[in-house]
């Protein structure tokens, strides 16, 4: 019930929202937050170990493929021409043997943008069926 005031003629009601049990409260849970926040812990988060880095990746093997669509393949230094057919077998001749858990060499192709996209795929495809795993194209960043 609103509190009535006597003052002057007639009453009027107080229409006022009493704020001292609201502060009365907030301060109470204030001081709970205070007092638990340093009880808390903060969660641990386990992390994998590992046990040694890899080493250096080896160098890519690179295929350039020219504007007159002539296959050439670069591997330490020397290059060979190859045709499309025998790719993959030249290709899979470069790459050595590597044990369990080592990487494979992988093989980049730089063709240039003005050859058709086929000869890019064909010389994808001649490489996927002869068994190289890592295969990726060269771009050159920027305008």
């Amino acid at each position: 019930m609103p509190a009535v005031s006597s003052r002057g003629r007639g009453r009027r009601t107080i229409s006022e929202i009493n704020m001292v049990p609201f502060i009365d409260v907030m301060l109470v849970l204030l001081i709970i937050f205070m007092v638990t926040a340093p009880l808390i812990t903060p969660s641990v988060i386990a992390l994998p170990k590992v046990g040694k880095a890899p080493g250096q990746p080896p160098k890519p093997i690179q295929i350039e493929i020219s504007k007159d669509e002539v296959i050439q393949i670069k591997s330490a230094g020397t290059t060979t021409p190859a045709k499309l057919s025998d790719v993959g077998a030249k290709i899979k001749r470069l790459q050595p043997a590597v044990p369990a858990g080592e990487q494979v060499t992988p093989v980049v192709i730089s063709a240039d943008k003005t050859i058709k996209y086929e000869t890019v795929v064909k010389v994808m495809d001649a490489l996927n069926k002869a068994g190289v795993a890592r295969v990726g194209l060269s771009v050159q960043t920027g305008s």
